[in-house]
Formats: structure tokens, C-alpha cells, sequence
């Protein structure tokens, strides 16, 4: 049987910081060192409020961080993993990604969801929404507006959420598209925004899990007249690097401690060696998910995060 077309992307391993209970020397320097030891893109990601643990811990704001980030390297693709739509008016989001498109000469990433942590919104007075489906029916103009103001376009909008008027991003971004990644699997909506919008694909899950969300895009994509071969799917994994799965166990135990992740977030689900995380790994790839995306917390695992590259390499002498 031939493989997939979407199993034909190249493998990338990304590493995303989650900017809680940190300060910025400390995370510059991961953020140099996910660099130098073959991040293919770094990742930050965007709340209000801490949204592990105890909320009033400190948080980073994202888009700031993600330019300081750019700032400080020069080769990673960069991105927000991701932006919530619910903080800021798509013209502001187009803005702020072409900006961002510009510091790093050409390497951002324009990731968004929908928005989910009610106690940020609340704290800020930011309109939440009456409910899920609302804010998935808020992410699907908002994402439409963006790629035509990226795309170049100056138009103005009238729809049930948004209003521009004679809008227009300029400068362009440098990238002659910059790609937009949407987070989340929900099949009735997220899935048909990925199938019309989206470049790349955020998730989170087992393999089995992930297979199908992924046969359910494929439906959303042969519904709209995608080639599903144009998203590449990206994978968010809690992944520890020592030299024995009990070692990495035991360093995963003093993060999920510190930290507390939401329910369901809280397992490692890849640890050990090298050799055996990219094992791990493979089987997220040979099902179409070529691109991990590695979480870190503060303080920052520099042993994993210097070990990107050699895990790509790893993944790549296995298919």
C-alpha cells in the first residue's frame, strides 16, 4: 500500500515553553540552547494568567516573549502554541504575526485557538463567550479575516463577530505565505477550520486517539476540497531525555509537582534515551504526525532540549 502524502512531510521536532513561574534570563537561555541543539521551532505559549497550578503564580504575556524569542535567535521557525483568538481582534492578530514575521526575517508561525481558560478572561474583562461552540464560531471568522489580511488583501468586514473597515496589514509579511497552525481536534468545528485555514495541525494525544482525528480531518478536508496533504500535523508532547526511563520518570515526577498540569496533561508520555524516545516518536510518525513538538517548564531540561536534533536524526534512521 502507498504511504499517505501526508506521511511525506520531513520530520521536524519543535520545543515549546510553557512561560510560568520563570523570568526571562533563564528562559533566553533555553531558548539558545533548543537553537543550538537542532530545534527546528520554538514555540511559547499565551495566557493571562498561570494556567497550571495556582493562577496568580507570574506568567509571561506571549506575543512579547515569542519577539524577545525572535530576537534572540536566528534560525528556528516561531510561533504561539497557541494564541488565544478570544484576547485580540483578528486585524491585531495579523498585525502582531507580520511584525513578528519581520524581527525574525521571515520565520513566524501565526498558531491560534480558541480560547479556554475562563478565569484569565474574567480577570482581564475579556468577553469569554457564551459557551464553546461560540468561541469556535469566533475562531472560524477570525482565522478567514487573518489569512486574507496576511494574503495582502485591504477589504472591510461586516460578520457576526468582527467589523473592519477598509483594513489592510502592511507591510506584507516577508514570507510570501505565512502559515497558520489551529490547535485543537474538536470534529464537528476545530477540525473543519483546520480543513479550510490551516497549514499546520496542533494536537495532543496517543497515537490511537490521534489516528482518529486524523481520519475525521480527512473527511473534513475531502468535504471543503482540501488536498490533506497540505497540513502538516503537529503533535504537543511531555518528553524527558535521561540515560534510563526511571531517571526520566523521576525528573518528569519534580515537573508535574512544581507545576501541576491540567488533568490529562500530566503523564510523560515519552522518556529514556535517545534512541528510545525517537522510537516513541515514530509511532506518532508513521501515522502522518512527523513533527513533535516537545513541552518544557521551568526550571528549563537542558538535556532534553539539547538533544532536539539528535532525536530527529533518531526518528529519521527509523522510517
Amino acid at each position: 500500500m502507498p504511504e499517505p502524502a501526508s506521511h511525506r512531510h520531513p520530520i521536524r521536532v519543535g520545543a515549546a515553553f510553557w512561560v510560568q513561574r520563570t523570568d526571562w534570563p533563564s528562559l533566553r537561555e533555553a531558548v539558545v540552547a533548543a537553537e543550538a541543539g537542532g530545534a527546528d521551532d520554538l514555540w511559547i505559549d499565551d495566557h493571562l494568567l498561570t494556567d497550571e497550578g495556582d493562577a496568580a503564580d507570574p506568567k509571561f504575556e506571549g506575543w512579547s516573549t515569542l519577539s524577545a524569542v525572535a530576537a534572540s535567535t536566528t534560525r528556528p521557525r516561531l510561533g504561539l502554541l497557541v494564541a488565544a483568538n478570544t484576547f485580540r481582534h483578528p486585524g491585531l492578530t495579523a498585525k502582531l504575526a507580520t511584525t513578528l514575521d519581520h524581527i525574525s526575517s521571515g520565520r513566524a508561525i501565526l498558531g491560534i485557538g480558541g480560547g479556554w481558560f475562563e478565569e484569565e478572561h474574567r480577570a482581564f474583562g475579556l468577553d469569554f463567550g457564551s459557551g464553546f461552540g461560540e468561541r469556535l464560531d469566533r475562531l472560524a471568522e477570525s482565522v478567514e479575516i487573518i489569512r486574507r489580511l496576511l494574503d495582502g488583501e485591504r477589504f472591510s468586514h461586516e460578520g457576526r463577530f468582527y467589523q473592519l473597515r477598509d483594513a489592510l496589514v502592511a507591510p506584507r509579511p516577508i514570507q510570501t505565505r505565512l502559515p497558520i497552525l489551529v490547535g485543537g481536534s474538536g470534529p464537528q468545528k476545530t477540525l473543519r477550520i483546520v480543513a479550510r485555514h490551516a497549514d499546520l495541525w496542533s494536537a495532543y494525544g496517543t497515537p490511537a486517539s490521534l489516528s482518529v482525528s486524523d481520519a475525521t480531518l480527512r473527511e473534513r478536508c475531502v468535504e471543503v476540497g482540501r488536498d490533506e496533504a497540505e497540513i502538516e500535523r503537529t503533535v504537543n508532547l511531555n518528553v524527558v531525555v535521561r540515560s534510563t526511563a526511571a531517571e526520566a520518570e523521576r525528573a518528569w515526577a519534580s515537573y508535574a509537582a512544581a507545576h501541576g498540569p491540567r488533568e490529562g496533561e500530566g503523564q510523560l508520555l515519552v522518556g529514556g534515551t535517545i534512541d528510545e524516545v525517537a522510537a516513541s516518536l515514530v509511532e506518532y510518525a508513521r501515522i502522518g504526525f512527523r513533527h513533535p513538538i516537545l513541552i518544557f517548564r521551568s526550571p528549563w531540561d537542558l538535556e532534553t532540549i539539547s538533544a532536539l536534533g539528535a532525536i530527529r536524526e533518531a526518528m529519521a534512521a527509523r522510517l
